[in-house]
């Protein structure tokens, strides 16, 4: 087995960044950020990192600090972020780091906590954002091509990534000046591309590393998913599972940069879960080849405001089934379990960054990666890649259970400590519970169909690209003509009526005739194109055929995607008129951008209007498409998140207060949500959620854009819906459920002192945990014995201690409980030679 020392390790010289002495208060503080195979080294240290992707602008300022240190209390040392250039720079040389776009405040929160930085400034980023990132203004630069060899784009690419690395220095922000910043991104996910480009691929990805290495700042660099990153700069993976991956250089260590928590959604999909003894066993595997770097993409996922979401067709929910869910909550068990997975490896830390692992079989699928160190530090990973059977090993002379596709840890080669399948901490039951404060006196106003603004219209022969007339400025674009219809045409008198065909780029698309919707059409995040087909109901003279165009996010991925089209570009066509078919693409064309509702600003609290407004009793009955309500409520009590429920409407956009909580939609998922099995390789498609409900029913609504009373709620609905059923609710903890064998692995029976020794095994315990402000009320179930089940329908088995119930309830009136797992504890042994195990449903309410 080799051994690393110093004459080993291989630094370049353009690998060593100088370590720089940075004054700070009194005193001096030493900052260096280096590199060698085995770890990034903060200090001349070897690290083992976790790390957490979290996204400012999908969260607000005031949940910042909360989402960073419930991610530090989770075992993570670093925060992980990309760089949005199209909310920094909305037009050219116009800056924004204001309010959920506060960069250096994000930073600072991150340093105050006492984490690392790693900055992902792309400036491409994908990440399910509008235009993966870019401005939409970067289009329309002349002779302009995206991510290629191309001077007028690097040239952009070059401004802002100095704009936002020159902001970080001159706030101190990197390491080598004091501050949190151990790591920075250039580029994203490029290598394919690279590969579909050729030279002109290569000549770019070279040039991004050379010009972001210029730039001086003290940390490494990295790309990640680009596998001919150039010296020094550190390619890096991305995705489900990472241990087959190794860098391209012998001197650079594994890292892994996005390790998928989850999944996103789109809207009419399901929703995505990813089994966390999954993850925890694609981390640990990722741990016991020599990876030294993890980070999850997503830790906290939070919410696509406003007109963020990319896809195109992504949801406004960007949960990502992280540990931290979409409202800054702690999801467990995911939270907990990696917490537990974080301690297990930093028990081992010594041994993994010291030497490289001895690799024995234990069998068929088994394997045991051994770390020994010279000081005599000694951990072990015994792994079962078996997806069918638990197994039992013989290492160093003992047995060691291992269930199927999970692995142990040992970190002195003796007592497990954690295994990834084994799942000790609680599961959390949340609801969303309605808030009981109305929302009161709706009013309604009407798009105006029948006349179009004329100083805000023009018009053309043909049809034009939506996004080249909107410049993504509003999410719609009128497409209007006329249509005159001789009085002698057969469906006038008793025949079929005619059809319209519009063929559309995307992304949906609302048929007008005569101001009377016709029908509705669109298509999805993989096939944007679609076709609408449908009868129409024209009358004797002439006929306004509108069309409205809805753009639902721009493109975040795919070869040059600035070069899709988007809206209506024909052919557009009637069939089944007397003289057969009459082609109206080449027609004049009057466009309109956006709606008069946005010209008018009805979305503001500020905006003093001549609109007349509807009172509300006639709403229900009505249900108009292109309608805007409003309505007034207070601000629910209590400090739990809020949402607010639009199952009642259709699609559309929402505001509170001048504040756009993003696009809703009411699209019923479709997919398969057969269950949910941990073993075997995730991929999106096996664990899906929700088939047959809307994809998204409930929509964030930050606390901090409220006001003690008369908060302004505006939508706009394209289809038409019930309003006065919009509901406000707060995500609460309902539940909470433990489920714990009487031998799960635990960190108390392995201890400094004793270190390698056999030890007296420690008896386990459940914890119960209910939200702030609560405390358990009653318990639903409690068996200690062999039940059956999982949370939320646990049955009795064969075996049951008759004390279960008693002993448990001893937590009601508790935030908190921990309850034993011996047979001492339940009165006496209720069947001996028998594995037993402990399951509770506790039911979690609000103080007294």
């Amino acid at each position: 087995m080799e051994k690393i020392n110093s004459s080993s390790v291989v630094y370049y010289k353009w690998v060593l960044w100088a370590c720089m002495v940075v004054y700070i208060g009194s005193g001096f503080v030493q900052c260096s950020v280096t590199y060698d195979r085995k770890a990034i080294l903060i200090n001349g240290q070897r690290r083992i990192l976790f790390s957490g992707s979290i996204h400012y602008p999908r969260s607000t300022p005031e949940m910042w600090e909360d989402l960073i240190n419930k991610a530090k209390e989770g075992g993570v040392d670093v925060i992980e972020t990309y760089v949005f250039w199209n909310v920094h720079e909305p037009s050219p040389g116009n800056y924004d780091f204001e309010g959920r776009y506060d960069l250096v405040r994000f930073v600072k929160t991150i340093q105050k906590a006492g984490l690392y930085a790693h900055l992902r400034i792309g400036p491409y980023v994908c990440a399910e954002w509008n235009f993966g990132g870019f401005p939409v203004w970067l289009k329309y630069v002349p002779g302009i091509s995206f991510r290629t060899d191309n001077e007028p784009f690097k040239m952009a690419m070059k401004g802002f990534t100095e704009k936002i690395v020159n902001l970080m220095k001159s706030e101190k922000l990197y390491e080598s000046q004091g501050g949190p910043i151990i790591l920075s991104q250039i580029e994203n996910e490029y290598g394919p591309m690279a590969k579909s480009l050729g030279a002109s691929g290569h000549q770019y990805s070279t040039w991004a590393a050379n010009m972001a290495v210029a730039l001086d700042t003290g940390v490494p660099w990295v790309m990640c998913k680009e596998e001919d990153a150039p010296d020094p700069v550190i390619n890096t993976c991305n995705g489900f599972y990472c241990d087959a991956f190794s860098p391209n250089k012998p001197y650079k260590p594994t890292i892994w940069t996005e390790a998928w928590s989850g999944w996103f959604t789109e809207f009419g999909g399901p929703n995505h879960e990813r089994p966390v003894q999954d993850l925890a066993f694609a981390v640990a595997r990722f741990i016991q080849k020599g990876g030294s770097f993890i980070n999850y993409y997503m830790y906290h996922g939070g919410t696509n405001f406003g007109r963020s979401a990319g896809g195109p067709f992504i949801t406004t929910s960007y949960d990502y089934d992280a540990p931290l869910d979409e409202y800054g909550l702690i999801r467990q068990p995911k939270y907990g379990h990696l917490k537990e997975l974080h301690r297990a490896v930093k028990l081992c830390e010594k041994s993994l960054i010291s030497t490289d692992p001895t690799i024995t079989s234990l069998g068929n699928l088994q394997q045991a990666y051994v770390y020994t160190s010279e000081s005599g530090d000694c951990a072990a990973f015994l792994s079962n890649y078996d997806t069918k059977s638990a197994v039992r090993v013989m290492f160093n002379n003992m047995h060691y259970n291992i269930p199927p596709w999970s692995i142990s840890i040992l970190p002195d080669c003796r007592n497990v400590v954690f295994n990834t399948a084994k799942v000790g901490v609680q599961t959390s039951q949340m609801e969303m519970v309605p808030a009981n404060n109305e929302i009161l006196s709706w009013q309604t106003y009407n798009e105006d169909l029948s006349s179009l603004d004329d100083s805000s219209t023009f018009s053309t022969v043909g049809l034009l690209e939506q996004i080249n007339v909107t410049r993504d400025a509003t999410d719609y674009l009128w497409y209007t003509t006329s249509v005159d219809i001789g009085s002698s045409e057969s469906f006038l008198h008793g025949g079929e009526l005619p059809t319209l065909i519009v063929q559309s780029t995307g992304h949906a698309l609302h048929v007008f005739i005569n101001g009377q919707l016709s029908g509705s059409a669109s298509g999805t995040r993989q096939n944007r194109r679609f076709t609408f087909k449908g009868k129409v109901n024209l009358r004797a003279g002439s006929n306004k055929i509108g069309l409205l165009s809805v753009a639902v996010g721009l493109p975040n991925v795919g070869g040059h995607y600035e070069t899709w089209n988007t809206g209506v570009l024909g052919p557009v066509a009637l069939l089944g008129l007397d003289q057969g078919k009459r082609d109206l693409s080449w027609a004049k064309w009057t466009y309109q951008v956006g709606l008069k509702g946005e010209a008018m600003n009805l979305v503001s609290p500020n905006t003093i209007s001549s609109v007349e407004w509807m009172q509300g009793s006639l709403i229900a009955q009505k249900q108009q498409p292109l309608t805007w309500h409003k309505a007034y409520f207070n601000a629910p009590d209590g400090d739990e998140p809020l949402a607010l429920d639009m199952s009642s409407m259709g699609k559309g956009q929402l505001w509170v207060n001048g504040q756009s909580l993003g696009r809703y939609w009411t699209a019923y998922a479709t997919g398969d949500c057969n269950g949910c099995s941990y073993v075997g390789s995730f991929r999106p498609p096996k664990c899906q959620l929700g088939c047959g409900q809307p994809t998204q029913k409930w929509y964030h609504l930050p606390r901090s854009w409220l006001k003690p009373t008369e908060n302004l709620l505006v939508l706009f609905e394209e289809l038409g819906g019930d309003p006065t059923r919009i509901g406000v609710v707060k995500r609460s903890m309902t539940s909470v459920c433990a489920d714990m064998a009487e031998y799960h692995p635990n960190f108390k029976n392995w201890q400094i002192e004793s270190y390698g020794k056999p030890e007296e095994f420690r008896k386990p315990k459940v914890h119960l945990h209910c939200g702030p402000g609560q405390s358990i009320s009653s318990i639903k179930f409690a068996s200690f014995g062999t039940p059956l089940g999982t949370c939320g329908s646990f049955q009795k088995g064969t075996c049951h201690a008759p004390t279960s119930y008693a002993i448990l309830e001893k937590c009601i009136g508790k935030e908190r409980c921990s309850v034993a797992i011996s047979n001492s504890n339940f009165g006496h042994d209720p069947c001996p030679n028998v594995l037993k195990r402990l399951s509770v449903e506790a039911i979690c309410a609000p103080h007294n």
